[in-house]
């Protein structure tokens, strides 16, 4: 006596083309299937997809996710054309650093610059302290890692929002997390270097990137990858070591992320002049002189 032959149910019925991409999609999640042709040459034939009738309700709902996904369109970043001057950006940085290096290390006007310039918790009040923090550095380590990291993530957001504009943001968000932790760290810690505003910048570019994703027709992780890519650098740069401010690290990362979503949901940015650019970019230089200015005038 011959065995029936085993049940199918046909989940899609359609041209030779969709039944073959359907078929490879339904072989990546593992569904067992069939694809059968009609016997009858294309337009007036069709092709069918079949499988177990367990496996029917599995079937369809891969087949539905997967047409709906390939059915909207991307929405694309506001401009894609990298702004020029990236690398003046990084320039500007450099020579801020090594300057302000320079000036420390000879106690230029018979200051210690250290201690009239590093965050201190318990000195709350002296506001400049959030940012002539940020130029200081113990060491020539400290100062060439920062040098090299905050030149590479600066470089990649100078792309995106133009120089000025991109570093304005992230010393506007390194100097804010600086503030923040002054006022929650305990009375007794100090801290410098430029860290927390490498870890700001690479905040920026993970929230740019984050808030696109997150208006694509992408699966959940995928919208969410940008996220926790700057997440795991953050990580795995920014929380080894003893002398490592991960607080200042991770207030940076945190308030860079967010000055990057709310510039991809405002759709930032929108003017790509040269006068913008030029003008942020000297009022965040600015801002550096007159937070040292402050400093040293406290400090004589």
């Amino acid at each position: 006596m011959n065995a029936e032959p085993a049940q199918v149910a046909v989940v899609f019925r359609g041209s030779k083309a969709l039944c073959h991409e359907f078929s490879l999609m339904l072989e990546a999640r593992g569904i067992e299937h069939e694809v059968q042709g009609s016997g009858i040459p294309e337009p007036g034939g069709s092709w069918i997809l079949t499988v177990t009738p367990a496996l029917v309700h599995r079937a369809y709902e891969e087949i539905t996710r997967y047409s709906a996904e390939r059915s909207v369109p991307r929405s694309n970043p506001v401009s894609t054309e990298p702004f020029p001057g990236a690398a003046t950006g990084a320039i500007g940085y450099a020579l801020i650093l090594l300057l302000t290096a320079y000036c420390a290390g000879i106690g230029l006007f018979g200051v210690d610059w250290l201690s009239v310039g590093a965050l201190d918790a318990g000195a709350g009040r002296e506001w400049w302290r959030a940012l002539t923090a940020l130029t200081l550095h113990l060491d020539q380590e400290h100062l060439l890692g920062n040098l090299l990291f905050g030149a590479v993530a600066g470089i990649a957001a100078g792309r995106l929002l133009g120089p000025g504009v991109a570093w304005a943001s992230i010393l506007g968000a390194a100097a804010i997390a600086n503030y923040t932790e002054a006022l929650i760290a305990p009375v007794t810690h100090r801290a410098v270097g430029a860290s927390t505003a490498v870890f700001a910048a690479l905040g920026l570019l993970a929230g740019l990137e984050w808030r696109q994703q997150l208006t694509r027709s992408l699966r959940r992780w995928y919208r969410w990858s940008p996220l926790v890519a700057g997440i795991c650098l953050l990580t795995l740069l920014g929380a080894g070591g003893a002398h490592v401010d991960v607080l200042g690290h991770a207030l940076g990362f945190l308030f860079g992320v967010g000055v990057g979503w709310f510039y991809a949901r405002a759709g930032m940015p929108r003017n790509r002049g040269r006068p913008l650019q030029i003008a942020t970019g000297a009022a965040a230089a600015l801002l550096i002189f007159a937070a040292w200015i402050f400093a040293l005038g406290y400090g004589v």
